[in-house]
């Protein structure tokens, strides 16, 4: 196994916003952007891990800001851990203003698992991150992980000693 950067899994979608995938407030559907969210997220974990991929979880999503009709959305979706066959993946939206500039609009982060042919999960490259907001980002993710384990049964309050430790 080799270690790969956040970087190496950057994928950018970048379309515009039709009326028919607006709500009644000509605002995109929330619906449809978890979807383009999910596309962009398992194009990243595919290219970080050269593996068919399925979304296991959709662990977070922040719908900040509407997002009308008639603008420029741009997805940016990256890597952000890696644990055994699992991949979280940290999503960036973006729309750009009259004057081009970008405003953060939403954020995600799902996660993906790593499968073979017969759909069963294989392990992948391990995850070194590189940027100030990628160190964050991945330092964040066992957390995370671990409250989302504690949370479905899969893991005892008492284990989670990454997660134990803000409250300390």
């Amino acid at each position: 196994m080799s270690i790969k950067s956040p970087k190496s899994s950057l994928t950018i979608m970048t379309d515009s916003v039709l009326p028919g995938e607006t709500n009644p407030l000509n605002n995109l559907f929330g619906g449809e952007l978890l979807a383009r969210m999910d596309s962009a997220a398992s194009i990243s974990a595919r290219r970080h891990s050269k593996q068919i991929v399925v979304t296991s979880s959709v662990n977070h999503v922040s719908f900040d800001k509407a997002i009308p009709v008639g603008s420029t959305v741009t997805i940016q979706a990256k890597v952000s851990r890696v644990f055994n066959s699992s991949m979280e993946v940290y999503i960036d939206v973006w729309i750009d203003d009259e004057k081009g500039e970008k405003i953060k609009a939403n954020e995600a982060i799902y996660t993906f698992v790593a499968v073979n042919k017969n759909g069963k999960p294989i392990a992948v490259d391990k995850l070194k991150p590189e940027s100030e907001e990628e160190k964050q980002r991945y330092d964040g993710a066992l957390r995370r992980r671990q409250l989302s384990l504690v949370l479905a049964g899969k893991m005892k309050a008492k284990d989670a000693t990454e997660l134990m430790a803000i409250f300390k």
